[in-house]
């Protein structure tokens, strides 16, 4: 029986481009940011920021140097949103309705420039955070590691003392879901920018 559900936020939650983060963060300065970023797991300064290994300014000041300029945090902050395409207020309002029935989290490779927003009333068309959807927020920047290491998935485990045989674990990478599998929640694999819920909804009355 499921008792838990964890959200990816990213391409889940919120629906994402690639693309147009590249754009955004070209924009600024960065001429080969079609290397550097990608859609589920970043490498260098950025995957530091998301490990939680640089602070938001001196993220700022390694992307400075590599953008030959010296960027504000309001111009990399908005970069980083450039990820962020839309929130679909219907899937913040299914959230709120399996919160009545499951316990809810949300596990996110992420860095303080994207969550500094979602943890603002500014989130939501409601006024809410993204906190308001859920009992816990894991954050790879908080936590010292990202998904798809099993360590992230093992300190929310421990931390919030779910079992993975009673939990649905919701994320669109195909191999964090191979890691949720082998660890043994069930899992749930939608595809960013569409509406997931009735897939759910159907998913999780199999279960019961």
């Amino acid at each position: 029986m499921i008792k838990n559900i964890v959200f990816d936020f990213g391409g889940v939650i919120a629906d994402i481009s690639r693309d147009k983060a590249v754009q955004a963060f070209f924009k600024i300065g960065l001429k080969d940011a079609e290397i550097r970023l990608d859609k589920y797991h970043q490498t260098g300064i950025f995957q530091e920021l998301e490990e939680g290994k640089l602070s938001v300014d001196e993220f700022r000041k390694e992307l400075s140097k590599l953008c030959s300029r010296e960027l504000t945090i309001e111009e990399v902050q908005q970069a980083w949103m450039g990820f962020i395409t839309g929130i679909d207020i219907r899937k913040l309002d299914y959230i709120l309705e399996l919160k009545k029935s499951y316990r809810i989290y949300i596990l996110s490779n992420t860095n303080p420039y994207v969550m500094s927003w979602a943890c603002s009333p500014q989130f939501s068309s409601q006024g809410k955070s993204l906190a308001d959807y859920c009992e816990k927020l894991y954050l790879s920047y908080q936590i010292g590691y990202t998904k798809p290491e099993p360590e992230i998935f093992n300190f929310m485990i421990k931390d919030s003392k779910i079992t993975p045989s009673e939990t649905m674990f919701v994320d669109d990478g195909s191999v964090n879901i191979g890691i949720g599998k082998k660890l043994g929640f069930y899992t749930f694999q939608p595809q960013n920018d569409t509406d997931w819920r009735e897939e759910l909804t159907q998913l999780l009355k199999s279960l019961s």
